[in-house]
């Protein structure tokens, strides 16, 4: 009907963070056109993605793919890619575990994983860091189930819950817990944690860079001077850890940490990484509970080592986040649990690959 490129697409809201969800078939193999196609249909390199379907912010500007799993012991892959507002540019380097929420109950409407009783058992493997992931999907009377009782802090109303269940989430970009080999670190006259524990982050106390940590994320994203200075935290953090130049990578993440103010655990400001996020990435709450638990981080040493089994909550701008740390076979992992929502299916359009400069 007209000269735009069609491809079936659902839009889904997982966690605190919202986007299109793809079946793999349904993009190109090559990465360069489909990284093209994905900025075409989100509209990226404009701060309102006039042109594209993206929200305008990065919590709204991500894109799920899933497919077949590539390995033995998951049911499907999960490709995540945040895909930048403000540049052409799509980086598939992170997880995220907010849109993870939605891939199990995606992955079951697709076809991919078959519904086993009143709940179903998802195993993800996430093709960015190689790490695998369970999800507990509700499947009353044999489909997902969307409503529900179950409430997280930066989504109103409430949902059917998502139990995820992060296994052995540590190294997941480097291989180890602690890139720099030290769980502190002197960068830039500042004291802090290079941690990679589904995320790669560096954990800075707010007060040691004049921050309170309990600022709003819209005082935070105000302050140019406190962003510049976490960027250049950020880049030299980025170096030590093995990531190399991190300029066009979301990794690592810089966070504030600072005692809690609202009965919680530990109280953060998660950045993604030029915004304070509204609440805080699930992936982010995974590694800052476990700096937790782990000796003489910066964490540990600003609220007290913690000892799992432990449930960890977490302050964050829009309320709190518990994280759930045992171990199972051995090794410590972490629980949280998050809602999630299917708000849009069709087609999404993008320019022709030819118009895009890839190669048809």
């Amino acid at each position: 009907m007209n000269d735009l490129m069609a491809i079936p697409c659902v839009l889904m809201r997982g966690g605190t963070s919202k986007g299109p969800f793809f079946l793999a078939r349904d993009l190109p193999a090559d990465a360069d056109q489909r990284d093209k196609i994905l900025l075409s249909i989100m509209g990226s390199g404009h701060p309102l993605q006039i042109d594209g379907i993206g929200g305008g912010n990065p919590v709204t500007s991500k894109v799920a793919i899933i497919g077949p799993a590539s390995v033995a012991d998951a049911d499907v892959d999960y490709l995540f890619a945040q895909v930048r507002v403000d540049q052409q540019i799509v980086d598939t380097s992170p997880n995220c575990g907010n849109m993870l929420a939605a891939v199990g109950p995606f992955a079951i409407e697709a076809g991919l994983v078959p519904v086993r009783g009143e709940t179903t058992l998802v195993r993800i493997h996430n093709v960015n860091t190689g790490k695998l992931i369970e999800a507990e999907v509700p499947t009353p009377n044999g489909s997902v189930s969307y409503l529900g009782e179950a409430a997280i802090d930066g989504v109103p109303g409430r949902a059917a819950p998502i139990a995820l269940t992060f296994m052995d989430a540590a190294g997941a970009r480097t291989g180890q817990l602690f890139p720099t080999g030290k769980p502190v670190d002197l960068i830039e006259g500042v004291a802090v944690t290079c941690i990679d524990c589904a995320m790669p982050m560096i954990l800075i106390e707010a007060a040691s860079i004049g921050a309170t940590g309990f600022e709003t994320a819209a005082e935070l994203n105000a302050d140019r001077e406190l962003l510049e200075r976490l960027e250049k935290l950020r880049i030299a953090a980025g170096v030590r850890m093995g990531l190399g130049d991190v300029r066009n990578q979301v990794t690592p993440k810089p966070v504030l940490i600072s005692r809690p103010k609202t009965g919680g655990d530990i109280s953060v400001r998660y950045f993604m990484p030029h915004q304070c996020h509204p609440s805080l990435a699930t992936t982010g709450a995974v590694g800052i509970a476990t700096a937790c638990i782990s000796q003489d981080t910066i964490a540990s040493l600003l609220i007290g080592r913690q000892a799992p089994p432990v449930v960890l909550s977490i302050e964050h701008p829009s309320g709190h986040l518990d994280v759930k740390l045992y171990e199972r076979d051995g090794k410590v992992v972490a629980g949280i649990l998050r809602t999630a929502r299917r708000l849009f299916e069709g087609h999404a359009l993008a320019k022709p690959v030819t118009q895009l400069g890839c190669a048809a």
